[in-house]
């Protein structure tokens, strides 16, 4: 035999790295929007979560201010800080002068889908810096997102 006979190629032919090539290509065009879609559902999920902490907030309210809701207007201090049995907040934030229910939640979430994005305000009406739309007489707080949709198909104002 040949000494050249013997000698093995230790290199790789260029059809073999072709083929490498169009299946790291398969594997990324499948796993690119599966990895977005995964971004939007966190946010779905980061919204479903914000909105039950809120109405259990709300609904905690409620049960220590017989059964009376916080005024839109102050809705987040009476959140976040201490108010007494009518609903009036403490003027100084603190537990003093029968201010003794409260705090509910840390703070307001932030509103984690469509244009209002980032944004943590609460107001009764539509506005363009609120993220949450609440109504003090029934207790009902939403996402203000009026026509968004999740990927699923549902509406986000009907979380």
């Amino acid at each position: 035999m040949h000494a050249a006979a013997i000698r093995k190629s230790r290199a790789f032919s260029l059809i073999e790295l072709v083929i490498v090539v169009v299946i790291i290509g398969i594997i990324a065009a499948i796993a690119i929007p599966r990895m977005s879609r995964g971004a939007s559902g966190a946010n779905d999920g980061a919204l479903q979560s914000n909105l039950a902490a809120l109405r259990k907030a709300i609904d905690l309210y409620a049960a220590e201010h017989n059964n009376k809701f916080p005024a839109a207007a102050d809705f987040a201090a009476l959140m976040t800080g201490y108010s007494n049995e009518a609903g009036t907040k403490s003027p100084d934030g603190t537990q003093a002068n029968g201010h003794i229910f409260g705090p509910y939640i840390r703070a307001i979430p932030v509103q984690t889908v469509g244009p209002r994005k980032g944004s943590n305000g609460v107001a009764a009406a539509d506005g363009a810096g609120v993220g949450w739309l609440y109504n003090e007489t029934t207790g009902v707080i939403t996402a203000n997102v009026t026509t968004e949709k999740d990927a699923s198909g549902k509406n986000y104002i009907d979380y």
